[in-house]
């Protein structure tokens, strides 16, 4: 195949795509909206799962560098009451189908396995227009342009490619996550420290909850969740820690000391994150010389599944490409073909786990589901 992938974002998924398009010795240049692969944080742990992320990454020819990136003990998990009593927990035994990194270190793992210049940073995507035949132009923010005739939207939840295929846009699911970090905490927040243990901590109420992971270097990476709706967001201000941070833990009001510390005590501005969602059925018709990935084909609120999703579809596409080598039309078909029925399957199993996670049952809901597993 000779002709140039033209990949949007170079988030886990296009990445995944573009490498192994590259196993392939097809050709692809990812643009990427970040000026630098440092520019920002890559967020937290990512548990990278046997049925989709890891056969990804062998389809990628980087399974044994993924392996020593694992963080070994981090698949333990933990669910405490609001009051700080230990539910239910699982050790991790080295024999879990999970295995956890960070997501930073897996996103530098496969930018280090392109070919030099593959990724063109600070091209942040503007809009895109079909120019006919299955050739597209994608207009980019300092005004310059690309046409391609294949087009991958690798661009995340609010794609600039999407509305090629589709009119859905993300709604706001009623959740937001506030994120929180505590650093060298075993030191400096022990009890807290001591709450989440050696891997991940679930602490839930109906329409509320704070999770955490141990991340390397003794940090706590907590995400606190509360359905509530976007005003009320907005009337936090973010910038103010303390102020921000009371307010959040404000609505925890009972719970045990070492759970609220995990927002009182960050030692970073707290993040605001919003939920949204596309429809669980999102599809689209064949259009000629684009197609998505990732969450810009199925976003959904955080279950464990997206990271792995974007990496399984990038992997799928490259793979239907380097079968089609003649033929694009027939790979995307064969590729969009998979991924609808894959992607509102795993859309479905999140909306439940959302339920076991924040519904009127929770955490019991939850600890049956893990006591059965």
């Amino acid at each position: 195949m000779t002709t140039p992938v033209t990949i949007i974002g170079a988030g886990l998924g296009g990445l995944v795509l573009a490498r192994v398009l590259h196993v392939h010795g097809i050709p692809a240049t990812v643009y990427e909206a970040e000026p630098s692969p440092t520019s920002r944080s890559q967020g937290g742990m990512l548990d990278i799962h046997d049925h989709n992320g890891q056969p990804a990454l062998r389809a990628a020819g980087l399974f044994e560098e993924f392996r020593g990136l694992v963080l070994e003990g981090r698949q333990a998990l933990r669910v405490l009451d609001r009051d700080g009593t230990v539910l239910f927990e699982q050790p991790d035994d080295g024999t879990g189908g999970r295995p956890e990194v960070q997501r930073g270190e897996l996103r530098r793992m496969l930018l280090d396995s392109l070919p030099a210049g593959t990724v063109r940073w600070g091209h942040k995507a503007a809009g895109v227009r079909a120019l006919g035949g299955g050739h597209h132009e994608v207009a980019f923010a300092d005004g310059a342009t690309v046409v391609t005739s294949l087009l991958v939207g690798a661009d995340g939840a609010w794609s600039r490619v999407r509305p090629l295929l589709s009119t859905a846009t993300p709604r706001y699911t009623g959740m937001s996550f506030v994120e929180t970090y505590l650093l060298d905490a075993d030191t400096r927040h022990p009890a807290a420290a001591k709450a989440v243990g050696g891997g991940s901590l679930f602490a839930l109420a109906p329409g509320k909850g704070i999770q955490a992971h141990r991340e390397s270097g003794g940090t706590l990476h907590a995400y606190v969740a509360l359905a509530r709706p976007q005003d009320w967001f907005a009337a936090v201000d973010v910038t103010d820690t303390a102020a921000a941070t009371a307010r959040v833990a404000a609505e925890f009001e009972g719970w045990a000391p070492e759970l609220t510390a995990l927002i009182t005590d960050t030692d970073t501005a707290p993040l605001l994150r919003p939920l949204h969602a596309l429809p669980a059925e999102h599809s689209w018709d064949r259009v000629p010389g684009v197609t998505l990935l990732g969450d810009a084909a199925h976003l959904s609120p955080p279950n464990g599944e997206g990271a792995n999703l974007a990496m399984y579809d990038g992997a799928e596409l490259g793979k239907a490409l380097a079968a089609h080598p003649d033929d694009v039309e027939t790979a995307l078909a064969a590729y969009e073909q998979a991924l609808f029925p894959r992607s509102a399957e795993a859309a479905t199993e999140g909306a439940h786990l959302h339920g076991l996670l924040f519904g009127d049952d929770t955490p019991r809901g939850l600890v049956d589901m893990f006591a059965a597993a």
